[in-house]
């Protein structure tokens, strides 16, 4: 519903409350469902980036989960010691080391990935098919402005 009565920025913070508070509860049903699986959330990101992109740089896994490096070794580490992935050196720049999901890793997301697939699409299904895509297209628009506008990039 559309509160007419808002200015530009009470509307813009009550966006903003709305979106933290959907995307918390979205993040419940992920969580719960790493942990079913045995895994904390963290862990569950790597070997899920792992799964779909494949080997992968160590400090790029932490970039793209937004954790510190420190995290993500600690991570790395236990994932490794569990069998699940392994390093290895980059062949062209010694200082990279990559991670990879070992068959015995593969095995186990081929195996629980459908289930996580499955609560997250009933912890979605208040919007039908076409309202997913238009928040898809909003959200993608929103973020891509709003890391143009981020004061990191402004330098």
């Amino acid at each position: 519903m559309i509160n007419m009565s808002m200015n530009n920025t009470e509307q813009s913070m009550h966006l903003y409350r709305v979106f933290a508070k959907a995307f918390k509860s979205l993040s419940e049903h992920a969580v719960a469902g790493s942990k079913i699986e045995g895994f904390n959330s963290t862990a569950f990101s790597v070997m899920e980036v792992l799964y779909f992109k494949g080997a992968q740089p160590i400090q790029q896994i932490g970039a793209k989960l937004l954790l510190q490096s420190g995290n993500v070794t600690y991570v790395i580490d236990k994932l490794e010691h569990g069998g699940l992935l392994r390093r290895h050196p980059c062949p062209t720049d010694r200082r990279v080391i990559y991670a990879e999901l070992t068959d015995q890793g593969r095995a186990m997301m081929d195996d629980i990935y459908p289930k996580y697939e499955e609560r997250l699409n009933f912890a979605l299904s208040g919007l039908n098919v076409q309202e997913k895509d238009q928040m898809i297209y909003l959200l993608k628009k929103l973020g891509m402005e709003a890391e143009r506008l981020s004061p990191s990039m402004r330098k």
